[in-house]
């Protein structure tokens, strides 16, 4: 008997994680009588299922991520046989927004989905003579790719692999990492809007989401992640190297109010850089018409200011926030000649080209920056 009460107790100790209210008022009981015995006996069959189920589940998150991992990673291998139709995810998806990131025709954050951002990137790189390109208009979506655009777009982007292993540094965890209230007087308590986690931080840097990181690298916690570890990543463009683009002179701006782009032009009114972009509507309409760029600040502070949001009462008392990449302008701020509008970027880079702005032009924080070192103070800037 002693063996089998042995077997129900580690059977419900095995359980608790799974079926806890099942276990109340069980597991702790005591084994000494028939009645008692029977009961941990019903217990157990009522867990062993749970436990089976759990594990399974498990079994099956695994299987997911492994098949993630497996999909992702034949990113690294050319398209062949054309034309190529795009999927809605997987390795295609993530194979050409990667080349697309490094051609400087941005498809916004690398997520290994074919959605609008992408979608418009390739439109333009496909035709980058299209009248739309000066005009505000948008091509419509595309979702092939044909040899000749795969072989342009390959020079483009350079020969390097699509995906890298990169292997974190003493930097790289060393912070400072900070957990950004929601209310913004809360935030403006703080010394720095600086990345949550190290994982938000590393994601950012290679122009991707945790998610991605996550799906690319199974076997690593990314709430873990410690000086040499080592993580499969997107081959992206980098900040300060040098590259053929440090050459070329932007003659002017052109931002879409109905497309949600913007693309630095020469000028020949060719395509050099394109850009995914969030805009304002309604109250918070952006401007119309002509404009220039004032200055560019880098990592600048916020001055919040509630008479300029029109979903905020006026009532409600200004507060100046700290810099950091988690700052509502992000990390860089191209001020325009009418004032309180400029460009900028943003602390949630998945909402680019999907929501509205307060009426300012915000990018993706790897994108002002690129976008903020093609300009000087002066660049014409037009709304369409």
């Amino acid at each position: 008997m002693a063996g089998y009460v042995r077997y129900a107790t580690t059977i419900l100790l095995a359980g608790t994680v799974h079926r806890k209210r099942i276990l109340t008022g069980i597991h702790l009981e005591w084994f000494g009588d028939m009645k008692r015995f029977k009961l941990s006996i019903l217990g157990a069959m009522l867990l062993a299922p749970g436990i089976a189920m759990g594990q399974r589940a498990a079994q099956s998150d695994q299987d997911v991520a492994r098949a993630y991992a497996s999909a992702f990673a034949k990113a690294t291998t050319p398209l062949a046989k054309f034309p190529v139709k795009i999927p809605a995810s997987g390795a295609t998806p993530l194979h050409i927004q990667i080349l697309l990131d490094r051609a400087h025709f941005s498809p916004g954050i690398i997520d290994g989905a074919w959605g609008i951002n992408a979608s418009k990137a390739l439109a333009f790189f496909t035709s980058p003579g299209g009248k739309g390109r000066l005009t505000g208009d948008t091509p419509e979506r595309i979702a092939t790719i044909d040899k000749a655009t795969y072989n342009r777009l390959r020079e483009a982007a350079g020969s390097r692999p699509v995906l890298m292993r990169y292997t974190l540094t003493q930097a790289d965890i060393a912070g400072p990492f900070t957990t950004i209230p929601k209310l913004v007087y809360d935030q403006a308590k703080l010394r720095c809007l600086c990345y949550n986690t190290v994982a938000e931080a590393i994601a950012e840097r290679f122009h991707t989401s945790e998610k991605l990181l996550a799906q690319l690298n199974p076997k690593v916690k990314l709430d873990r992640l410690t000086a040499g570890t080592v993580l499969l990543v997107p081959n992206v463009r980098e900040e300060n190297v040098a590259s053929a683009m440090d050459t070329v002179i932007v003659s002017k701006l052109i931002i879409s109010k109905t497309g949600f782009w913007t693309h630095a032009v020469d000028a020949d009114g060719r395509i050099l850089a394109h850009y995914p972009s969030t805009l304002g509507a309604g109250y918070d309409a952006s401007p119309t018409g002509n404009l220039s760029v004032t200055h560019v600040a880098r990592d600048p502070a916020f001055h919040y200011q509630p008479k300029l949001f029109a979903d905020v009462p006026d009532s409600k008392p200004p507060a100046m926030l700290p810099p950091g990449p988690n700052s509502p302008v992000g990390r860089v701020w191209m001020s325009l000649s009418r004032k309180h509008y400029g460009i900028h970027g943003t602390s949630s880079p998945e909402t680019i080209g999907y929501a509205n702005s307060h009426g300012c032009v915000r990018l993706t924080n790897w994108d002002a920056l690129q976008l903020s070192d093609f300009i000087e103070p002066g660049t014409p800037v037009e709304f369409h």
